[in-house]
């Protein structure tokens, strides 16, 4: 973990975590959550062969019959924390129910101790299920934010498990507010995300193997905001891994911007003085930013929650000698205070932009990968963000393998909806078309439409329907 020579200041909006699953430590196999019958391993019917079950570099592992690996059934059994995939979806969401079947909880060998979940107080946590009913593939997720290990569970998990699929998700080796500790240099944290996800691909493979008694047939990749990011960077670098990908609202780090830094310090700025008096020329700087015009209605929430922990916190992970010893500056500081990063000028800071060229996407995938993206995403603004990747991808020469679509009234998480129902729209439904057309692109041959800005639709069910 990354040493300090002074106390570290506390961060304002830190995300809580709940309380420690009750989940049983030190056992490799644990009974059948539901049912006093016992489970039949080595013999084909519900868990067989989970006594095989070995995860390839794992440090802790706990093996579970569940009679529902799905969230219906895993927030009862307590094989899920509800906090971790909270606010991510719209209620009235539909998802598969009562898929049975093996769910893998551990962790990988790791020095930070940020994920408290199960009490382990210990990173790089992962998650496996492997349904009774296989479809032969496997999905891989990466946790979005600083979220754990199962917060994809509701938007991915229920519903790839309910078409037969296995699944795993990783909390990425460092997570919480306080995640720029762990490591050494600049740039450590996330580069570690990259080896956990490429650890719980080839791990999960391996474990199928075990379960099924042979090779997933195919190996697919879905994510989120940073969940994205690693959509879109294991399929440039490691494209060996998978068949495909879905990226949902990737974060871009480039070192010669756009990224986080290059907006989010003109956020702080100059949202202040709009908000306050309706300053046009702070509403001008945002939008020249490339805050989305039709947005303002969701500057106050960011600034609230997102643009100052964000912009602190990642600042901090890849340029922190910029605030001397401070730990992610001073919270919600106004331009002119010492040290604060509504005043940070990226530009300037050449030890930043060589720590961001250690992360960064270059989009050159070797896999196809299908983008979608709100058009009012206020944290990941679509202009500094997939509009630019999607330039990246064709300069890298990828751009056979690359669809884009630009989802009008889709912001950066679905919960938001209920902040302006008429004009927010879900993207969960159009992340699980964006999936079903990856696989008929790389299973069946069947190109999916070309690169499209989808229009807000006006009747039906926004909620569970998207069609692309």
């Amino acid at each position: 973990m990354r040493q300090t020579t002074t106390s570290r200041r506390r961060l304002a909006g830190a995300l809580t975590t709940s309380a420690a699953l009750a989940l049983v430590a030190g056992v490799t196999v644990a009974a059948p959550a539901s049912a006093d019958k016992p489970s039949t391993p080595d013999k084909v019917g519900h868990c067989a062969r989970q006594a095989k079950i070995a995860v390839p570099g794992a440090e802790k592992q706990v093996v579970s019959c569940l009679d529902d690996l799905t969230t219906a059934g895993t927030t009862k059994t307590g094989h899920t924390d509800t906090a971790h995939w909270s606010g991510l979806h719209v209620a009235g969401t539909t998802n598969p129910t009562g898929v049975p079947g093996i769910q893998v909880d551990g962790y990988f060998p790791d020095t930070s101790k940020f994920n408290t979940t199960h009490g382990w107080n210990h990173d790089s946590q992962f998650v496996m299920r492997f349904p009774d009913d296989w479809n032969g593939k496997v999905v891989i997720s990466g946790a979005p934010g600083v979220r754990g290990q199962y917060a994809n569970d509701y938007i991915f998990s229920d519903w790839v498990l309910g078409q037969g699929y296995a699944f795993a998700s990783t909390d990425k080796g460092n997570m919480g507010p306080e995640f720029f500790k762990d490591g050494v240099e600049p740039g450590d944290a996330i580069a570690e995300w990259h080896t956990r996800v490429t650890q719980l691909a080839e791990a999960t493979k391996a474990v199928a193997k075990r379960v099924y008694a042979k090779k997933p047939n195919r190996t697919y990749m879905m994510g989120i905001s940073n969940g994205g990011y690693l959509t879109r960077w294991q399929l440039e670098n490691r494209p060996d891994l998978y068949d495909g990908g879905v990226d949902w609202e990737g974060t871009l780090f480039r070192a010669d911007g756009p990224n986080l830094f290059t907006y989010l310090p003109t956020s702080l700025k100059n949202y202040p003085p709009y908000k306050a008096t309706g300053d046009q020329a702070a509403h001008d700087a945002m939008i020249a930013a490339g805050f989305e015009p039709g947005s303002e209605f969701l500057w106050d929430f960011h600034y609230n929650y997102y643009w100052d922990f964000t912009q602190r916190t990642y600042r901090e992970e890849l340029d922190p000698t910029w605030d001397g010893d401070l730990q992610a500056g001073v919270p919600f500081c106004t331009s002119g205070t010492p040290n604060c990063d509504a005043d940070y000028d990226y530009s300037k800071r050449p030890q930043a932009q060589a720590a961001v060229k250690r992360v960064e996407n270059t989009g050159a995938i070797g896999k196809p990968m299908i983008t979608i993206h709100g058009t009012l995403d206020a944290l990941l603004p679509i202009r500094t963000d997939s509009d630019v990747y999607d330039k990246v991808v064709d300069q890298a020469g990828s751009g056979a393998l690359h669809r884009y679509y630009r989802i009008e009234g889709g912001t950066h998480t679905d919960g938001l909806m209920a902040l302006a129902p008429t004009t927010i729209r879900p993207l969960l439904p159009c992340a699980r078309s964006s999936f079903d057309l990856l696989t008929s692109w790389v299973e069946k041959g069947v190109a999916p439409p070309a690169d499209a800005t989808y229009p807000r639709p006006t009747s039906g069910d926004l909620v569970n329907g998207c069609q692309l």
